[in-house]
């Protein structure tokens, strides 16, 4: 892999749809780095650069058990991509998952196998 960026995927270990990403790679050979956010946090410029890819809507997960505890007073300051951001980095927990920032340097987010092996044949 001279030259190229390694494989990173962003996210919590115990979470299902992780766990699933996590199986596919090693089923497929795929080398990766885990980032685990509930021990290293959230790399703030990282999440710039992927609200920036995905967009912040795309990347706060409205349907986790994170958001549903929020009382609706927070959950309304996640309305505009600013508020949208402290949240996610104060809850990261509230950010959909996996998000993976892939060799080419894009990113996804979410686990779609279909998709992934499209990206891994590449």
């Amino acid at each position: 892999m001279i030259g190229r960026m390694a494989l990173t995927l962003y996210g919590i270990p115990n979470c299902d749809t992780v766990k699933k990403a996590r199986a596919w790679l090693a089923e497929q050979g795929v080398e990766y780095a885990f980032h685990d956010f509930k021990k290293q946090g959230v790399p703030p410029l990282r999440l710039d650069a992927w609200m920036q890819a995905a967009g912040w809507d795309r990347l706060l997960n409205r349907q986790g058990t994170t958001w549903r505890k929020l009382d609706p007073a927070r959950q309304a300051t996640a309305g505009d991509p600013a508020g949208a951001r402290a949240l996610m980095l104060e809850q990261p927990s509230v950010i959909r998952r996996p998000v993976v920032e892939w060799p080419d340097g894009t990113v996804t987010v979410g686990f779609d196998s279909a998709q992934w092996s499209l990206r891994t044949r590449a």
